[in-house]
């Protein structure tokens, strides 16, 4: 190139397959426009299941206007978590998977990623595969092993092809997405929408306080289950001042938008519906659109695990266990599709304590990067090599991970398991999220300038800086 800048690699080409896994991204590959996060983010969260979520505003006993601001106030702040940690790929040029070694440590982020992000991938990927594999079962008329057979080939071939595709299929599943979601809302609204005030005779009541922050809370751990993957679509953008801050508003209205229009439509219909089957309830409140619908469902599970399958293999890759990028999304497309066969009965349950549990260790986790990010000095892209630096074994963010949720455990509201806080006080809602995360930001703030838990001295191996890793070194 006439400026001496070499060429990219891989550039903005969608039908080349993506080169890079937990790389630095450098210079001369960053390419796209800050609006490219407003669809990967819109897109995947047109999900039936949020619409389910609104159902339960009945079955607490909340009002109308209750459930409304509940489901507004969980979606403001899981969009702002998302813009903040969206806008940290585009500063650093790594994933948040990687970012996390800041804090952590190198193997310090071993066990919150192999939990967080990995079995939290494969588990989300699992659920999207059920719900996406029922509908085109009952679109097709096929057997719902074979529908879920295809769509995780689908999902396995994208994902492979990485990043410039996704973001391509994400924009193109928001416009086809968009209208058959407006086409739902109508018809459900139509069919049987309705306004209702509250009940403390509703099976769910725990008074109205505790049943606004649960509520409101699912709409927000919807949203933090997603913070660990938020720099993995960012990373490419350019970073220039203009790009990180239309990046972050991109993300968060994409976000916003989603949760809050789905939550709402939610609580509009759920008065009127009488099955909490995902498939059950689409039939009825969809009625003579069905079929439609049912393709809305079924195309929307391409949509979110795209990115599970995708943002789990690259945590994979981030543990060091040696595979490639291209190899870690097969196993997990694998092992989603496998999981998907064993739990296909009772998947809106499943879903909602597998929400719950990602989020209360989620939680920390997010806190513990924004942390380290603002005041740690993280935010200096020249210090990115010391996110591949393997001597840096342990640091106290992940004694303030691992606290967090110590601290969360007593207050945990699940069918899995109710702590003994939530038990005596079930009318103060589930305040496990914030407890994890206040708990874990005192932690970081009393040990953040304190000398790292463990670093090796040894000379050798010091680092995982390769030829293949070439851009982890900031000039």
């Amino acid at each position: 190139m006439t400026d001496g800048t070499p060429a990219p690699v891989y550039g903005s080409a969608v039908t080349k397959v993506e080169p890079f896994g937990i790389d630095h991204i450098p210079d001369n590959e960053r390419h796209g426009k800050p609006s490219s996060q407003f669809f990967v983010w819109f897109a995947a969260g047109l999900n039936f299941p949020i619409i389910l979520l609104g159902f339960s505003a009945a079955w607490f006993g909340l009002s109308f206007g209750a459930a409304v601001t509940a489901i507004v106030a969980g979606a403001a702040l899981g969009s702002l978590l998302m813009a903040v940690m969206s806008r940290m790929g585009v500063r650093l040029g790594v994933a948040q998977q990687v970012q996390a070694r800041g804090p952590l440590g190198f193997f310090g982020n071993f066990l919150p990623v192999a939990y967080i992000n990995v079995f939290a991938g494969i588990g989300w990927a699992a659920v999207t595969v059920i719900l996406g594999g029922k509908a085109f079962a009952e679109l097709t008329h096929l057997p719902y092993w074979l529908c879920g057979a295809v769509l995780t080939a689908v999902e396995l071939v994208v994902s492979i092809y990485g990043y410039n595709m996704i973001n391509y299929l994400q924009k193109a599943l928001t416009y086809v997405l968009t209208p058959l979601f407006l086409l739902i809302t109508v018809v459900a609204v139509v069919r049987g929408g309705s306004l209702f005030h509250a009940d403390p005779k509703a099976s769910g009541y725990i008074g109205s306080a505790g049943g606004w922050v649960t509520f409101g809370g699912w709409f927000l751990s919807f949203l933090v289950a997603w913070a660990p993957f938020a720099s993995d679509y960012s990373r490419y953008l350019p970073d220039t001042p203009e790009v990180v801050t239309r990046t972050a508003w991109y993300t968060g209205l994409g976000n916003f938008v989603t949760i809050c229009w789905l939550g709402i439509l939610g609580v509009v219909v759920g008065g009127s519906a009488t099955s909490s089957d995902s498939i059950s309830a689409l039939h009825e409140l969809a009625g003579p659109f069905a079929v439609p619908a049912l393709l809305a469902v079924g195309l929307s599970a391409l949509a979110q695990n795209f990115l599970n399958v995708y943002g789990g293999a690259i945590s994979v890759q981030t543990l060091k266990i040696p595979v490639s990028r291209s190899q870690a999304v097969t196993v997990i497309c694998l092992l989603a599709y496998a999981i998907s066969l064993w739990g296909a009965a009772g998947t809106e349950d499943k879903f909602k304590v597998f929400l719950n549990l990602t989020a209360y260790f989620i939680a920390p986790f997010a806190a513990v990067l924004l942390l380290d990010f603002y005041l740690g000095g993280r935010s200096d892209p020249a210090r990115v090599s010391e996110l591949y630096d393997r001597r840096r074994v342990l640091d106290w963010g992940f004694v303030s991970w691992a606290g967090g949720v110590a601290a969360s455990v007593p207050f945990w509201q699940s069918s899995f398991y109710t702590g003994p806080f939530s038990a005596a006080y079930p009318g103060a809602g589930d305040l496990s999220m914030f407890v994890a995360a206040g708990a874990g930001t005192v932690l970081y703030l009393l040990t953040y300038r304190l000398k790292p838990l463990w670093v090796r001295r040894s000379s050798g191996a010091s680092s995982e800086l390769s030829s293949g890793e070439p851009s982890a070194v900031v000039s």
